[in-house]
């Protein structure tokens, strides 16, 4: 009998799919679309984006596949694939937009005819009513009703062919959707103006009742209209990822082995280790590092940076970036959906596709939406004929009052505007945030960040460049500043130290030669000692030499920028060691560390500096910068403590941080802002990514988060009271069903159209 405990296999990973789907018209397609996604086993979630056109659904893929998926949704009326991924896809999103495009024209096409059927008919109708001394109903005028009978026939054919056959097959599934809606309202007006005209000519009917043939024929055309402008508006909203798609080239120009020419190749060939050419003028078609060359490279299509930054020998750059000045040999570093632009579109699309609080509630609303409307057109005939009646209307009263009621009800109520609302808001937020270069990991952070009243901050990487650069040169014992650079560089350039890396970079920017030593050894924790030109210099802390036999003071100076590590330069000759010179460097403070941080100062936010150096630094840097509330020698695993202690005091606190130390206070902050030029794992986890290492980004990135939710809420607030108060108003009779129409086009394009206003906020 075996004693082994059975083994448990451990639960697969879940894996996000992507898929394009089609047919989705208002907020009802969304909840079938998800409805049908959740019955697929080994769904775990799901989330669809009407303004976008595209589902995001985690699964468990040893239950199912994205092609299982994309059948389920198709099975459900609504046309789906497998989105493919990747930069180097870049034909699929061409494809989608060029789908979008198709669509568009067949709205304008059908919103074109609708109107040379309705509006001269329209007209006439009105210059009668005005001019003629008889009633509308007269029979003078009976040839108007005909022709309303021939142009309303063609409309409900060609103009209406789309909205009864997404009706119908939405009926073969068993649901409804915004087409059921107008379609019935379309045959409501039609069919009883029919019936009404056919009773009249026969003479069931002594007396013309009030025909809807126009207003069946208008109402399909500015829907139709309405439809081309929202898919007009659409494609403007969802341009974003297009857009940052199209910066990266199709082709590159690979060197050969020996380094004299270079091929064209696609740049979905290149591997990492290939060399690139980037001529003046070419976009840099993929993240490596600069062998060869030197220029100015224009990064703000990804940073948002308004200036080129030099980039040269040992620099990284960034794919889609555009090379200014000068001709430069790349070493591909990343490759596919490693690239930086990559990961953008990838941030970008989670951001879109994902839903807040809000959103849920508004699609818990819509599911249920157009079957009450339904209801709701029910009782309001029920209630007319009952009025009729117990007013003794006749037929022709009581059945043209009911028509014109139940028909604006029927139009009045499509859930089209509440739908659109958040995402549309949400697509042009995000996509003004890409081309900014915020990055927003989760739509959740745009929340959050319009709460915001307190911003902390890390130091080092943060407000300051975060690398030492030489601030000072003090020289001894007759030593020129030159010759100091010159011995000192000399005895540093093979050493992997930070301050080393930055004497040796001072010396070379300052146009010195720098001599080989003849013997150099790396003294950890102390610095380094060298045999230069015969003389053996000392290059380090004042422990080093003081091991090797001076006795002088510790060599730390105050600089004018802040504060500063002083190294120590001494030369030993004839076994003495004599002090030549103190090179002071310094950490610092960025160019507009100090105007961002005075923005958020004017937003009303509290700024707190967060740092493990010592006080005295801290303060020196927090004065340059206006910051007044500073907290050093935290400990890197304090700092997420210092978070809590500001939150625990009913802050609502940001945190601004680009190292690995960082980590843990961007995840207990309220929002975690990660400088992008920082590490991986500070991007990882931070709601919002920075592309470039600017402050400057973050009253950016909350001044974007708060016009953000403005204008969702302001889109909220018109489709539900749309709707609230519009309903009510046809249901009395109050609204005709043409004016129906219109307001039911109007509202669509407003939600988009005010989403659109987000990409003319000032948010710099």
């Amino acid at each position: 009998m075996s004693t082994q405990a059975p083994t448990i296999p451990a639960p697969a990973e879940t894996q996000e799919a992507a898929l394009e789907v089609g047919g989705m018209d208002c907020a009802s397609c969304v909840a079938h679309v998800e409805k049908a996604l959740q019955a697929v086993p080994g769904v775990e979630s799901s989330v669809v984006n009407l303004a976008r056109g595209r589902a995001a659904v985690r699964f468990d893929p040893a239950r199912t596949d994205p092609g299982q998926l994309a059948t389920a949704v198709t099975n459900a009326g609504y046309p789906t694939v497998p989105e493919t991924q990747g930069v180097a896809q870049a034909n699929v999103e061409e494809e989608r937009l060029q789908r979008q495009t198709r669509a568009a024209r067949t709205w304008f096409r059908r919103a074109v005819v609708g109107v040379l059927l309705w509006l001269p008919l329209e007209a006439t109708h009105w210059v009668l009513q005005l001019t003629s001394a008889h009633s509308g109903h007269a029979e003078g005028h009976l040839w108007m009703h005909w022709l309303g009978l021939i142009t309303g026939t063609l409309a409900i054919a060609y103009v209406g062919w789309g909205f009864y056959k997404s009706a119908a097959a939405a009926l073969v599934r068993g649901t409804t959707n915004m087409d059921t809606l107008i379609a019935m309202g379309a045959s409501v007006a039609y069919g009883y103006s029919l019936v009404a005209f056919a009773g009249y000519l026969s003479g069931w009917w002594h007396a013309l009742p009030d025909l809807y043939f126009m207003e069946a024929t208008g109402l399909l055309a500015l829907i139709s209209l309405g439809h081309w402008l929202e898919a007009r508006a659409r494609q403007s909203a969802g341009s974003a990822i297009h857009e940052l798609l199209n910066l990266a080239p199709a082709i590159a120009l690979r060197m050969r082995a020996e380094g004299t020419e270079s091929d064209e190749v696609p740049v979905g060939e290149l591997k990492v280790g290939d060399r690139v050419l980037v001529r003046p003028g070419d976009r840099v078609p993929i993240d490596g590092v600069v062998t060869d060359g030197r220029s100015s490279v224009d990064e703000s299509m990804l940073t948002g940076e308004p200036l080129p930054v030099p980039r040269g020998v040992g620099d990284t750059v960034i794919g889609g970036t555009i090379n200014h000045d000068g001709r430069l040999v790349v070493r591909v570093g990343k490759t596919g959906g490693e690239t930086a632009l990559a990961q953008i579109v990838k941030l970008v699309e989670h951001a879109q596709s994902s839903k807040p609080p809000v959103q849920k509630l508004a699609d818990r609303i819509a599911a249920v939406f157009v079957p009450v409307v339904l209801g709701i057109a029910l009782v309001t005939g029920i209630g007319w004929y009952a009025w009729g009646a117990a007013h003794h209307w006749d037929a022709a009263r009581t059945w043209g009052a009911l028509a014109k009621a139940v028909c604006s009800v029927l139009i009045i109520a499509c859930p089209c505007a509440l739908g659109l609302a958040i995402p549309a808001a949400l697509m042009v937020g995000t996509g003004r945030g890409a081309r900014r270069g915020i990055l927003i990991r989760d739509i959740d952070a745009l929340q959050k960040a319009e709460t915001i009243d307190t911003v902390a901050l890390d130091k080092t990487g943060t407000v300051t460049q975060g690398r030492p650069v030489v601030v000072e040169v003090h020289t001894l014992n007759g030593m020129s500043q030159v010759e100091l650079l010159r011995l000192a560089a000399a005895a540093e350039q093979f050493s992997e130290h930070p301050l080393a890396k930055a004497i040796v970079s001072h010396a070379r920017l300052s146009g010195l030669e720098i001599p080989e030593p003849d013997s150099f050894s790396n003294e950890p924790g102390l610095g380094v000692v060298a045999d230069v030109e015969g003389a053996t210099v000392l290059v380090g802390n004042p422990a080093l030499l003081k091991k090797h036999g001076d006795t002088g003071g510790d060599g730390m100076v105050r600089t004018k920028a802040g504060a500063g590590a002083g190294v120590n330069v001494a030369v030993r000759r004839n076994g003495v060691v004599e002090r030549v010179g103190l090179i002071v460097l310094s950490d610092q403070v960025k160019p507009d560390s100090a105007g961002a941080l005075g923005s958020l100062h004017q937003m009303g936010l509290r700024i707190v500096l967060v740092t493990g150096d010592n006080m005295v630094d801290a303060q020196a840097i927090a004065k340059q910068v206006g910051i007044d509330d500073v907290r050093a020698d935290v400990k890197p695993a304090d700092k997420a403590e210092v978070v809590r202690h500001l939150q625990r005091a009913g802050a609502k606190v940001a945190m601004v941080g680009d190292g690995v130390n960082d980590a843990p206070a961007l995840a207990a902050a309220d929002l975690g802002i990660a400088i992008g030029s920082g590490s991986d794992v500070a991007k990882e986890t931070g709601d919002i990514v920075l592309v470039s290492g600017s402050l400057t980004g973050v009253a950016a990135a909350i001044r974007l988060s708060r016009a953000t939710m403005r204008t969702v809420r302001q889109n909220l607030l018109f489709a539900f009271l749309y709707n609230v108060l519009a309903i009510p108003l046809a249901a009395f009779g109050l609204l005709n069903p043409l004016i129906a129409a219109a307001a039911m086009a109007l509202s669509d394009v407003t939600v988009i159209g005010n989403a659109l206003l987000l990409r003319r906020k000032k948010i710099d």
